[in-house]
């Protein structure tokens, strides 16, 4: 079943494009990770989901209704960032009580567990949190609802490197335990491509790739070795990315489809490196900006 459903989604601000012609769909009970850099429209894109913008042009249908203004979808799905808000007059417990008669699914204990282990009493107000308590409490909040559609917009914000570790974990044992759609937007793949099943890369407010996450990990691979060599092995293959390395030594990236088995091999013994290229750095790849390597700013000067 497809819960979430974009067709040609187009979405302006102001005559500045955040969105353009955005399609895919989301299955049932998956782990999605949202990636881009900063400035790509995954925001924009979770707050369409959510219900709380309309598109510019475009179809996005969430459990098959149109989400915008949608008491059924609101009631489903949830959106977890750092600019949630919620009655000043209300404290952490209040705002916990609250949450339990609105969601459905929501699960006491494990906000209680949650709130208990990360040392967050119930009487303090969330505007008087830090901002690493704030984003704590906001993926309790997100995770204990257990809503059918629960969506995490860089969540982590605030949070040290502890903390991460745990939440990713405790979403992860969740999950399991109660299986529904989770999109978790990133800039970081690398802390969080072990939770995913698939990725949907954008830039630019266009869709690069919607793939499972083991083919990110199989797309390309990287070459590094000195420049004659690699200029002969490469001679016509697609570079997709490229950064020298000295005076003679290179190292280039290219898809794995560009270069057969036998190819690879011989470049091998030709006395070049040939490694896998990570998720992570693939994903870094395909939404370089196209204006070289940061050392390029220095070579100038």
């Amino acid at each position: 079943m497809k819960i979430i459903e974009c067709r040609d989604i187009s979405k302006m601000y102001f005559r500045q494009k955040a969105l353009e012609q955005l399609t895919f769909s989301i299955e049932e009970n998956k782990i999605t990770g949202l990636i881009g850099r900063n400035g790509a429209g995954k925001t924009t894109l979770l707050k369409l989901i959510s219900g709380f913008i309309k598109p510019t042009a475009g179809e996005i249908k969430v459990f098959s209704e149109q989400p915008f203004n949608n008491l059924f979808v609101s009631a489903n799905s949830i959106l977890v960032d750092d600019s949630m808000s919620f009655p000043a007059a209300l404290n952490l417990g209040d705002i916990m009580d609250a949450a339990a008669a609105f969601y459905s699914n929501w699960h006491q204990p494990l906000a209680e567990g949650l709130l208990d282990y990360f040392s967050l009493e119930k009487y303090k107000y969330h505007n008087r949190l830090s901002k690493g308590q704030t984003s704590t409490f906001n993926m309790i909040i997100g995770l204990a609802s257990r809503c059918p559609l629960t969506l995490f917009d860089e969540p982590t914000i605030g949070m040290d490197a502890a903390v991460r570790k745990d939440f990713y974990r405790a979403l992860l044992k969740d999950y399991l335990a109660f299986p529904r759609t989770i999109v978790l937007s990133s800039h970081h793949l690398e802390e969080i491509e072990h939770l995913l099943e698939d990725v949907l890369l954008i830039k630019n407010g266009q869709c690069l790739l919607h793939l499972p996450i083991y083919d990110v990990k199989e797309m390309m691979i990287s070459v590094e070795g000195k420049l004659a060599i690699a200029d002969q092995v490469l001679q016509e293959k697609e570079i997709i990315y490229e950064q020298s390395i000295g005076t003679n030594h290179v190292h280039r990236v290219l898809l794995r489809e560009e270069a057969s088995v036998e190819e690879l091999q011989g470049a091998e013994r030709m006395g070049l490196k040939i490694r896998p290229v990570n998720a992570s750095d693939a994903c870094v790849y395909l939404t370089d900006k196209g204006k070289g390597v940061i050392d390029d700013v220095f070579n100038k000067n």
